[in-house]
């Protein structure tokens, strides 16, 4: 019999066999087709500027919360950022998480009680896949967008249904038939939870927003680690379920508040958000570029998310090595992570890149496609 060391020590070694073994690095040197920093604010030195200032002015931003913010980490800053951002997504309430991950955490492993039942898309994030674990609700899955198939799981279940959806996938960079969901959800009383991630900033305040869904939906995840360049995420809901969720949640009851420089952080960037609506529509024109190519891909032609499928691990890691020797940052996404004949290279599009590296990477590419 292995010992827990052997058998950790001969998973590695299979996925290093494998070419998957993981590991921690260092951001390189090179143009970035591969972060989440859609509209270029993490780098943005206005913004920075802005952060900065904030500080100097308050340096009681930058101590920590001491404690949980139902002990001693709550503050008047990040009450007044909730209110805002509820006020900004047209929702009652908003409660602020540390990370996107830990509000999905909060969501399905607290709202659906043992008679109810999850319903995800197969291509929901890994981290409402964990929360449904820490549920004592039953969790199903949809095919990826099929709403034919959405409505046949949801006519087969007896009580209460919890719809788990991403407006934008990040690993496909398609969007979700947001609005038919809704109606789908409204016909069968099913409470619609929807994770906005990767639509947020790049469209306005999100999918939601932009078809005015808040009624339609039981509550949303807004991440500000992505388009906004920040960190952190919302969860946008009624105030009976923002209750619901500081009395029940343990991602939120037992974990230290982040500091108040966080949540004003997340304020400053809504604010610059809102003040250069230009960064989204240089991001948009980047994208059609990319897709003038005529590369194919599953992804939305006006998504920031472009994958190009490469059915193959070893010629995919061949283009990522040429691109990288060619200073390209991308990002390859290899089988068992995804389905075999699926392998990707994901693409991610930024209001800072140019012409010339477009042109460039998509030249490289059609190269090995």
């Amino acid at each position: 019999m292995l010992s827990n060391s052997s058998r950790f020590q001969e998973s590695l070694d299979k996925r290093k066999e494998e070419g998957t073994l993981r590991r921690l690095r260092l951001q390189p040197d090179g143009i970035d087709f591969y972060s989440n920093d859609y509209l270029g604010f993490a780098k943005n030195k206005d913004l920075q500027h802005l952060l900065l200032q904030k500080v100097m002015n308050n340096p009681q931003l930058l101590s920590g919360s001491t404690g949980s913010r139902l002990i001693s980490g709550n503050s008047d800053i990040v009450v007044s950022v909730e209110k805002d951002i509820a006020q900004k997504h047209q929702f009652d309430s908003a409660l602020l998480f540390s990370s996107g991950y830990n509000a999905n955490l909060a969501l399905f492993s607290t709202l659906p009680s043992r008679h109810d039942t999850i319903i995800v898309d197969e291509q929901i994030h890994r981290s409402v896949h964990d929360a449904c674990k820490l549920s004592n609700a039953k969790k199903l899955k949809f095919k990826h967008n099929d709403l034919e198939n959405l409505e046949n799981v949801l006519k087969k279940q007896e009580g209460h249904c919890y719809i788990a959806v991403e407006s934008l996938y990040s690993m496909e960079g398609d969007f979700a038939p947001i609005q038919e969901i809704a109606s789908i959800a409204s016909k069968y009383k099913a409470s619609l939870i929807v994770d906005e991630a990767h639509a947020f900033g790049v469209f306005g305040y999100g999918l939601i927003e932009k078809y005015q869904l808040q009624n339609h939906v039981s509550a949303a995840v807004i991440t500000y680690g992505k388009a906004l360049g920040s960190h952190g995420a919302a969860i946008v809901c009624s105030e009976t379920v923002k209750s619901y969720l500081i009395n029940f949640a343990s991602p939120f009851i037992y974990t230290t508040s982040a500091q108040d420089f966080q949540w004003m952080s997340i304020r400053t960037g809504y604010e610059f958000l809102d003040q250069h609506h230009e960064l989204a529509v240089k991001l948009q024109d980047n994208i059609k570029i990319f897709r003038s190519q005529n590369l194919q891909s599953p992804s939305a032609k006006t998504s920031p998310v472009q994958a190009i499928i490469i059915p193959d691990n070893q010629k995919l890691k061949e283009l990522q090595q040429t691109l990288s020797e060619e200073g390209f940052l991308t990002y390859a996404i290899y089988s068992p992570t995804v389905k075999e004949g699926s392998e990707r290279l994901r693409i991610c599009l930024h209001s800072f890149n140019t012409e010339e590296e477009i042109m460039k990477l998509t030249g490289i590419i059609k190269e090995f496609v």
